[in-house]
């Protein structure tokens, strides 16, 4: 789908959106170096708009530019405002939104200390990342022959551009063999997370999940699934998982904003449960959605509402 809206917000101004251009010597678009969020817009069920927990997207984008020693001139208000004014500005109630911070033109080389860091918002209407059928169904994924990065030679809390090149090399080899996912295993062989969701399985009923503290990204939407999932009694256990444990559950599922809650039916040609989304799996989804774009209010502190 092209992506089309009427307004980009850049560096402090609503601009057209063909107008939203940087020079070829961006550095950023030569070295990686930038910081990124992906946040949902819902329309909910009493016909309000709402960004979904735009303050700890706002917060991470700030943090990240922080590892990444990319100090913004905009505060996490700031960051905040600017997606509120670019989703007004299109007119859009459902959308997603893309704030991106990079390092601008002038020195060349590696360092480039004196370039400006510069910020843009986009947004546009954008379905789940992996489908509708995905997410009704399920989705065949593989153990990707590449490793998340290590600790200590990239930053794994930092939403970093150029760092998605691992994501990208090891989505592009899932699906050239067939497969809509790939699952990545850290430098220990343990599994990391999906090249951009967070990973929840599924075992005698009991939720599992990577630590926050290993080789993932701290998943904002990770985090609302183990609140819902203790909100309903479900036991949730952070622990190491190894990929032939995930083989033998009985059900496996991603998260992240673009994916939202997307069930899992095989790896590696292996059948998880049954074969189709569990009980667990329906019920988280059922529970996010209602959340997003029902009539759930038990957590109206996580919307920014825009109408």
């Amino acid at each position: 789908m092209a992506i089309k809206a009427d307004k980009i917000w850049m560096d402090g101004e609503l601009i057209d959106f063909e107008k939203a251009q940087v020079h070829i010597l961006t550095h950023s678009l030569h070295y990686g170096l930038g910081a990124f969020e992906g946040i949902r817009c819902y329309k909910r069920g009493d016909g309000r708009s709402a960004i979904f927990r735009l303050r700890e997207h706002a917060r991470r984008l700030v943090e990240s530019c922080h590892i990444a020693t990319m100090p913004l001139t905009w505060s996490v208000d700031d960051v905040m405002k600017a997606c509120v004014d670019t989703v007004k500005a299109n007119n859009f109630e459902d959308c997603y939104i893309r704030p991106l911070a990079f390092l601008g033109d002038g020195e060349m080389g590696l360092a480039a200390m004196s370039n400006k860091v510069r910020l843009a918002v986009i947004a546009w209407p954008w379905g789940s990342y992996l489908g509708d059928e995905g997410i009704q169904n399920g989705i065949d994924a593989r153990i990707s022959s590449f490793s998340r990065h290590h600790i200590n030679a990239a930053m794994a809390k930092g939403k970093i551009t150029g760092q998605y090149v691992n994501s990208i090399l090891a989505k592009r080899e899932a699906m050239a063999d067939g497969y809509q996912e790939a699952i990545m295993l850290d430098s220990s062989g343990f599994v990391s997370e999906g090249t951009g969701e967070n990973i929840f399985a599924v075992y005698d009923n009991v939720i599992y999940t990577t630590p926050f503290h290993e080789a993932i990204l701290g998943g904002i939407t990770r985090d609302t699934i183990i609140t819902l999932a203790k909100e309903r009694g479900y036991k949730v256990v952070e622990s190491r998982m190894t990929r032939d444990f995930l083989y033998v559950c009985q059900e496996v599922f991603v998260v992240g904003t673009a994916a939202e809650v997307t069930p899992i039916r095989s790896i590696d040609h292996r059948q998880i449960g049954t074969g189709k989304p569990g009980e667990i799996s329906k019920a988280m989804q059922a529970a996010y959605f209602d959340l997003v774009k029902g009539d759930a209010t038990n957590h109206d502190e996580w919307f920014e509402f825009i109408s």
